[in-house]
C-alpha cells in the first residue's frame, strides 16, 4: 500500500463530539486508523487536548501531525459543561459507574438554598479529586487503587470556577452549567454541592460544551469524521 499525499501529517485541530460510553482513547484511536487506511500511513500523530469520561459526552479537541504541539495549549484553556446530578444519594465514584452507597434526605433543601451555595463554589476553590481517578498516587492510578478496594487519600488541589448556574425545577435532580478551569472534576462539584446542601449527591449527566473558543456545535461525530474522510482526495 503507497502512501499518499496527507493533509494530516501538517496538522489538523478536529473538533470531535465524543459519543457516551466511549473513551477519549478510543475516539483517538479510531480516528487514526481511519487516517492511515485513507492515506495508506504507516504512522500518523493523533492526540486529544483533555480528557472526556466514558460517561460523558461533548467537545474532544484532537490534534493530529504538527499540531500535536498545540496540544498543551488547548488543555489550558477554560472549559465549560452542562450536565445534571441527584441530590440525595451518593456514590464510591460521584457518577453513575458505581452503585448508590449512602441516601440522604433532602426535604429541607429550598430553591433558595440552591442558590445561596453558588458563591463557594465560584472563584478559586480547593477540590479534592474522586478516587475514581486517573491521579497518580505512589505511582499508580486512583482508579486502580480504588477497584481494589483501597481508600487512597486524594491530594486537594486549587482550580478555577468563573461562572455556576444551577436549576432545581426538576428537583430533586438538578441541572447545571459551569465555566472552569483545567483540571476541575465536575463529579467532585456535584459531590461537594451535596455536601454544602447537608445532603448528599452524584453525577448523572454530562457534557463537555465548549474549550476556549471552540463550541460542540461546530464539532462533527466520529461517522461524520469518517464519512468526511471518505470523500477526500
Amino acid at each position: 500500500m503507497s502512501e499518499l499525499p496527507s493533509p494530516y501529517h501538517e496538522g489538523k485541530v478536529l473538533l470531535i463530539d465524543k459519543p457516551l460510553h466511549w473513551t477519549s482513547f478510543q475516539v483517538v484511536n479510531k480516528v487514526r486508523w481511519a487516517i492511515r487506511q485513507k492515506y495508506g500511513i504507516k504512522k500518523i500523530k493523533v492526540g486529544h487536548a483533555g480528557t472526556l469520561d466514558p460517561l460523558a459526552s461533548g467537545l474532544l479537541i484532537l490534534c493530529t501531525g504538527k499540531m500535536t504541539k498545540e496540544i498543551d495549549r488547548f488543555q489550558g484553556q477554560e472549559k465549560e459543561y452542562t450536565g445534571t446530578l441527584l441530590l440525595g444519594a451518593t456514590t464510591p465514584s460521584y457518577d453513575l459507574e458505581s452503585e448508590v452507597d449512602c441516601e440522604y434526605p433532602t426535604g429541607h433543601i429550598t430553591p433558595e438554598a440552591l442558590q445561596n451555595i453558588i458563591p463557594q463554589f465560584t472563584g478559586d476553590i480547593e477540590q479534592y479529586p474522586p478516587i475514581f481517578s486517573a491521579v497518580h498516587i505512589d505511582g499508580k492510578r486512583a482508579y486502580d487503587l480504588a477497584r481494589q478496594g483501597e481508600q487512597p487519600e486524594m491530594p486537594a488541589r486549587q482550580v478555577h470556577i468563573s461562572d455556576l448556574e444551577i436549576n432545581g425545577d426538576q428537583f430533586p435532580e438538578v441541572s447545571f452549567r459551569v465555566r472552569c478551569s483545567k483540571g476541575t472534576y465536575i463529579r467532585s462539584l456535584a459531590h461537594d454541592i451535596g455536601k454544602a446542601l447537608d445532603s448528599g449527591a452524584h453525577l448523572t449527566e454530562l457534557r463537555r460544551t465548549a474549550i476556549g473558543d471552540f463550541h460542540v456545535d461546530n464539532a462533527i461525530t466520529v461517522e461524520g469524521f469518517l464519512s468526511e474522510l471518505e470523500k477526500e482526495g
